[in-house]
């Protein structure tokens, strides 16, 4: 079996969500990755699959709106190649790949879908309703599975199915330093409780939550500090909130680190403050780390820190500062330890590889 995946870009954390799906699919035939946007990078393509990947290059303009010249360009490759499964990342890939399918090429087709409120628009929702019959869809949750099937209600729902985002748990962890090695790299201190928190600078994180909770918290464990590692559009406006706290010290901003993965085992902690986040890679990597998480108690995010982590009401944070003092008093290797088994039940590669087996390869 041929199969070609479609990711929009190889941005965070999409190169490892390729990985994923090329190590998965590649126990079924051969796998080509090609990249919408972003330049061609040798190191992102010997990370995804090695020799079989294509870069095109595109910039947002390119990408925006009814491209039929893309869709032609992509036309070609599929007729050219006789893909016979191909897998598409986000709307954009599927509306390519599905108007192909209309053009006369025939090929399984499976969309993958990242986040909430992707099928909104009507016309998207008129679109997709012409391949009912012939488009699988997967969510990254049950959270996100459960949103696309209310959003389509006209749609087949056993042709909608939950395929979590997994880990190489092995490659991941030859990757994390020891706590001291990965503290000084990060300029930490060696004795204080550590928060960690890895992700974009965005609204749909509620970062500003998160430092609002660790002033509470750090006013009764002065020697605790919290650490994000990421850089976005909120950047100043968070900093600004940190300096008005006057936590200039004990907030500190890392930065955008293209190795974050390998630093987590410098955090006491692990904190996720999201909004609906539909999956949450970063709870994964942190799992690895056996580092305890806390979590909004929404979206995807709850389903994998649910019965192995700490879950308080999104926005509450008076709620999350009380987790942070729950995880400063008390050490809880068991949990740690129950995080890291359902790590293995049911995020690994291995795992979910059975799971596209079972319900897309097997008919």
């Amino acid at each position: 079996m041929k199969v070609l995946q479609i990711s929009h870009s190889y941005n965070a954390p999409f190169l490892c969500v390729s990985k994923h799906y090329n190590d998965m699919l590649a126990q079924h035939g051969e796998v080509t990755t090609l990249y919408l946007s972003g330049t061609e990078d040798e190191s992102v393509r010997q990370q995804t699959s090695g020799n079989n990947v294509i870069f095109w290059q595109l910039d947002a303009r390119r990408l925006k709106g009814a491209k039929i010249g893309l869709i032609w360009k992509l036309y070609k490759l599929i007729r050219e190649e006789q893909f016979d499964l191909v897998v598409c990342h986000r709307y954009k890939a599927i509306y390519m790949a599905a108007t192909c399918q209309l053009l006369g090429l025939k090929f399984r087709q499976i969309g993958v879908i990242h986040g909430f409120g992707d099928f909104k628009r009507a016309a998207r929702r008129a679109f997709l309703s012409l391949f009912k019959n012939r488009l699988t869809l997967l969510g990254v949750s049950n959270a996100v599975r459960d949103d696309i099937r209310q959003s389509m209600p006209s749609f087949p729902p056993n042709n909608i199915h939950t395929l979590y985002n997994a880990i190489d748990v092995t490659a991941v962890e030859s990757k994390q330093l020891d706590k001291d090695v990965a503290r000084e790299k990060l300029g930490l201190a060696t004795n204080n409780f550590i928060i960690g928190n890895v992700g974009r600078l965005h609204p749909d994180k509620d970062q500003t939550t998160l430092i609002r909770a660790f002033a509470r918290f750090n006013k009764n464990v002065p020697s605790s500090q919290l650490a994000i590692i990421g850089s976005g559009g909120l950047e100043q406006p968070l900093k600004t909130l940190t300096q008005s706290l006057g936590l200039e010290q004990q907030v500190l901003f890392l930065g955008q680190l293209s190795d974050a993965v390998n630093y987590y085992k410098a955090f006491d902690l692990f904190a996720l403050s999201s909004d609906k986040e539909p999956f949450g890679l970063v709870l994964l990597e942190a799992m690895v780390a056996k580092v305890p998480v806390v979590a909004s108690d929404c979206g995807g995010a709850a389903e994998v820190v649910a019965g192995v982590g700490a879950l308080f009401p999104f926005a509450d944070e008076l709620a999350l500062s009380e987790q942070f003092a729950t995880a400063y008093s008390t050490t809880n290797v068991m949990l740690t330890e129950q995080a890291y088994c359902k790590l293995q039940q049911h995020y690994t590669i291995a795992v979910t590889s059975q799971v596209m087996k079972d319900l897309l390869l097997i008919k």
